[in-house]
């Protein structure tokens, strides 16, 4: 997993800070609640109005974790195959994070995820990138056919190993929407310390089976004969 690193500088031209770039993509069907879960991360509110994301939605945020800068940027992309095509390419690019997110109310939504994630598979998005699934609007259930709904995703996320969480951008306190971006956030900065360590880890064993060649008396004397 690759992350970008961001430093900036005092007025003597000494580096004053280093701070991480983390892409998280967020993916699911038109109308899931997508944009309104990085508008609420990002800004702390709801939107006024929605309207249909047509191209891209980019957010960022700035995070500070245990001393560390994470700058959070957040990929919201149409869910229209039409609006999807020309950039699926770039989107998928260097991706460190991906939220899937369907609607508890639109079934449909929930039974396109296999899609959605077979197209991360096909762009070479392994089960080493930290993946979170998110049931929202829950503030709108009412009926049964959504708990067993929930049930459902719940066995999803527990098979293919994703975080789970229930929230609704719209309700009063955020239901969890910090939580979902912020342990993703920290669970890449953990994945970044362990491979930082394994790579460590594997230097120092290299440097000490690196083997030995055994000199001679006969190829030193070769070695420091000079010939005139």
């Amino acid at each position: 997993m690759d992350s970008s690193l961001e430093s900036s500088t005092s007025s003597n031209g000494n580096p004053v800070r280093c701070r991480r770039t983390c892409k998280i993509i967020v993916i699911g069907d038109a109308g899931v609640g997508k944009t309104c879960l990085t508008h609420r991360f990002c800004t702390g509110q709801f939107p006024s109005r929605t309207e249909a994301t047509i191209g891209v939605d980019f957010r960022e945020k700035l995070l500070d974790l245990e001393g560390e800068k994470i700058k959070v940027q957040l990929w919201d992309t149409a869910g229209q195959e039409r609006f999807r095509k020309s950039m699926v390419q770039h989107y998928y690019r260097n991706v460190h994070g991906i939220v899937f997110v369907f609607d508890v109310t639109d079934p449909t939504s929930f039974c396109n995820l296999p899609i959605w994630m077979d197209e991360c598979r096909q762009h070479s998005l392994g089960v080493d990138i930290p993946r979170a699934l998110v049931c929202n609007k829950a503030d709108l259930v009412t009926s049964t056919t959504a708990s067993v709904l929930i049930d459902q995703a719940r066995h999803l996320a527990e098979v293919h190993g994703m975080s789970f969480y229930i929230t609704s951008a719209k309700g009063r306190k955020g239901d969890q929407v910090d939580s979902i971006f912020v342990t993703l956030a920290q669970r890449l900065k953990s994945q970044r310390r362990e491979s930082v360590n394994e790579l460590v880890l594997q230097c120092r064993s290299e440097s000490f089976s690196i083997p030995a060649k055994v000199i001679t008396p006969q190829e030193t004397k070769k070695k420091w004969t000079c010939i005139c």
